[in-house]
């Protein structure tokens, strides 16, 4: 029998902390608009991509807060066509030092087409 309260929603198997779950189903529920925020918290990576993407300052505050420097390099080795404009993009490889400073950042991810 488990130990949590029958209304108490399970965690995803992440390696995240509670406290990261809780911002990241926060930012889910105001960036990710096409999904609840029970859907979009299968997600993570989605998620702070898309705070990377579009967020207040005060949101990237709570990001940088909650994140390690790291992990947020992983969202950007691991995005996904549309995650990211080319501005973002550049900006967060420069600012998280995956580009050197007079570097030119890696091409964005692209979608396919079958041939």
């Amino acid at each position: 029998m488990s130990d949590l309260p029958q209304n108490t929603p399970t965690l995803p198997v992440t390696p995240y902390t509670v406290l990261q779950y809780h911002l990241l189903r926060d930012f889910a529920a105001r960036y990710i608009w096409w999904k609840t925020a029970d859907e979009a918290r299968h997600y993570p990576e989605r998620i702070m991509a898309q705070v990377m993407n579009l967020g207040t300052i005060e949101d990237l505050r709570r990001l940088f807060t909650s994140f390690t420097t790291q992990e947020l390099r992983h969202v950007l080795k691991r995005a996904e066509p549309g995650w990211f404009n080319e501005r973002s993009w550049a900006f967060w490889h420069l600012y998280l030092k995956l580009t050197p400073v007079n570097g030119t950042p890696p091409p964005m991810p692209l979608r396919t087409f079958g041939e």
